[in-house]
């Protein structure tokens, strides 16, 4: 009897340690998870979402299950930074533009949900590292398109430059037009600009909108 009670307790043991150890590493998995930030419009309301997890595009319904969403007034959104991934699903180019425009973003992916044409019409991004489209309700394959490696440069969020230093700055500029229907994403950047407006007069932005320094030099990139 002595062998069999001996096997028990050991099973039991094992059992006991294997549970313990899954706890840890299932907690451990959750704490290395990081939220992103998902952002979607629906019936004239703004959601803004945490989720632990990528949503299936343009399901409403499972974002509001399973992330972290508050209802955002358009009148409190605020130009911000978003130094994680972001998502944002959209109909129109009037709430992308109130969204993103100017806004620091690293890392971004684009669902269009809706199916009126969009015009085109220049979006501008600070600081734009990688990009994700969906088009169309996932009717055509997700596209990305790496604008530059976080390892290249970090200057462009210091707020203070040494004045013997240029302070290298990235701005994209998105046509949104390039969301209706299938073509292939594509992108180029021009370096060592001075001044956006001077060198590219047709974005109808004005001068104000981009800070003067002499010691700043752009990086500017097409998406198209």
């Amino acid at each position: 009897m002595k062998p069999i009670a001996f096997s028990a307790f050991s099973f039991w043991l094992a059992l006991i340690l294997a549970g313990f150890l899954g706890i840890h590493i299932t907690g451990s998995f959750v704490r290395s998870q990081k939220n992103h930030t998902l952002i979607f419009t629906k019936e004239n309301t703004i959601r803004n979402c945490s989720c632990l997890a990528d949503i299936r595009d343009c399901d409403y319904c499972l974002a509001n299950l399973m992330c972290n969403c508050k209802t955002v007034l358009p009148s409190t959104m605020e130009i911000t930074t978003y130094n994680s991934h972001l998502t944002i699903w959209f109909t129109d180019i009037s709430v992308l533009e109130m969204l993103l425009n100017f806004t620091k973003v690293w890392d971004l992916k684009l669902s269009f949900c809706g199916t009126t044409p969009l015009p085109t019409e220049y979006l501008a991004i600070w600081g734009l590292r990688k990009l994700r489209v969906n088009k169309v309700k996932g009717q055509f394959p997700e596209q990305s398109v790496t604008i530059y490696s976080s390892s290249n440069n970090e200057k462009e969020y210091s707020l203070v430059a040494h004045k013997d230093r240029q302070m290298l700055v990235h701005i994209s500029f998105l046509d949104a037009s390039l969301f209706n229907g299938y073509s292939l994403l594509k992108s180029y950047s021009v370096e060592n600009i001075s001044s956006i407006t001077k060198h590219f007069p047709s974005l109808l932005y004005s001068d104000s909108v981009f800070s003067a320094s002499d010691n700043k030099s752009y990086v500017v990139t097409f998406i198209y």
